[in-house]
């Protein structure tokens, strides 16, 4: 491995054989996440498209630092000892790896890149599967409807309560107190804080029904599962295809109105709110700057458009940049992450606000998820709208138990209301907790 701070998790040393072939189906599927396997899930699916896979054939981790850009120098050294043999040109085919990116540097939680055993595909009513395993063997797996249960749903979900975590409301009240009092004297401009609630999984919990829960109500946003960290991201921190670089910023936020008529004022009141507006020209602006060592040009939306969401208005801007160097998109999302979207505006200032004041490991929550294939193309969003499921291990031999952990956050500037803020938070736990059941 180029980079030493990188370990391969489970052990393979034989290189990758990946062999990838188009499907022709009877019938198309409507929805890509309705054929995930029950266990073992990956997903990166937006509007029904993308890249679902099942099993493991590699996995490498790291912390630290510097582990993004050392899983992207590990992951050239897997793509150049693998033997791939991909004749389709479409965006996720071929060796991919899904990847769930730590927040902090100090974090205790494991960046990961995964090589599922099996990747099941669809593009613009293309579809393909690729194979990655250790051993040649010219049959690609046959049986691959029934590995990813053929449009077979698993029990539905229920009975989740979620609970406050380490942040509770009336910490974040006043880590958000805090912060607007330092606005005058620290430098500090903008800082994202967040509170975490968390659940105790009911026996016979299925990941699969949070997945189709979240794919059916939020078409617009990248439903993803890697490891699991889970959710439903509006937020796409940079794509990279062909050369060309692309990335969506969200920041400022306001909720849903029930009348047509007074939700179209909330839209226009967000877009004409001076709070909004400056936490979202921080947002775009570090995204901008960040991208500018990559690219040729960057062009970023002058006026931010108000994206509906189905609880929530947020403000966006699309970003768009021209490749000029050999970079990979995890190289440009470790020099991306985090953006004053996550993090806050100066970074440095803004992160060490968040680790002395919030005091929380985070986890992968506002940190990279999403994919990366062999070329180095790929789509990293911003871990949002989500959660990580985890086991606690039961050594008296009783079944573990599952947890889920999640995070909600708001960026503060002079001028917010620690109220406000607050009762952002519940509309952004509004995801995850509808789609737990």
């Amino acid at each position: 491995m180029h980079s030493l701070g990188v370990r391969l998790a489970n052990h393979l040393e034989t290189p990758l054989v990946s062999t990838t072939v188009s499907l022709e189906l009877d019938a198309p599927f409507e929805q890509l996440v309705e054929l995930l396997p029950e266990s073992e899930i990956f997903s990166f699916v937006r509007g029904g498209s993308g890249i679902i896979g099942f099993g493991e054939a590699l996995r490498l981790v790291a912390t630290g630092p510097n582990r993004i850009t050392e899983l992207a120098d590990a992951w050239r050294d897997v793509v150049g000892r693998a033997s791939v043999s991909n004749s389709l040109a479409w965006p996720g085919t071929g060796l991919v790896a899904f990847g769930s990116m730590a927040f902090a540097d100090e974090s205790a939680t494991e960046s990961v890149l995964v090589v599922p055993r099996l990747v099941l595909g669809s593009h613009d009513g293309k579809t393909w599967l690729t194979e990655n395993k250790a051993d040649v063997d010219p049959t690609l797996a046959a049986n691959w409807r029934e590995i990813f249960t053929d449009y077979q749903r698993g029990p539905e979900t229920h009975d989740t309560v979620l609970h406050a975590g380490e942040v509770s409301s009336e910490q974040f009240v006043a880590n958000v107190e805090t912060a607007l009092q330092e606005f005058d004297t620290s430098g500090l401009q903008k800082v994202v804080l967040a509170r975490d609630v968390v659940a105790e999984l009911p026996t016979g919990f299925n990941l699969k029904s949070v997945l189709n829960n979240l794919s059916e109500r939020y078409q617009t946003c990248w439903i993803y599962s890697v490891d699991g960290t889970i959710g439903a991201s509006p937020e796409l921190l940079v794509r990279v295809s062909h050369g060309q670089v692309s990335a969506r910023v969200l920041a400022g936020t306001a909720g849903r109105g029930t009348d047509p008529g007074i939700d179209r004022a909330i839209a226009t009141a967000l877009a004409d709110s001076a709070k909004n507006v400056a936490e979202h020209e921080f947002a775009v602006k570090s995204l901008v700057d960040s991208l500018q060592p990559f690219c040729s040009h960057v062009d970023a939306d002058v006026t931010p458009f108000s994206l509906a969401l189905p609880n929530l208005w947020h403000l966006a801007s699309d970003v768009h940049g021209v490749l000029k160097t050999g970079a990979s998109s995890l190289d440009i999302a470790a020099a991306l992450h985090p953006t004053a979207a996550v993090a806050g505006t100066p970074r440095n200032l803004a992160l060490d606000f968040i680790a002395r004041v919030e005091g929380v490991d985070r986890g992968r929550y506002a940190a990279p998820v999403g994919w990366i294939s062999a070329d180095g193309d790929g789509e990293w969003a911003i871990a949002l709208r989500g959660g990580q499921v985890s086991t606690q291990a039961d050594h008296n031999g009783k079944t573990p138990k599952k947890t889920l952990r999640a995070f909600a956050g708001c960026g503060v500037v002079a001028g917010s209301s620690a109220a406000a803020e607050l009762a952002e938070t519940r509309l952004k736990f509004a995801p995850i907790r509808d789609a737990l059941g």
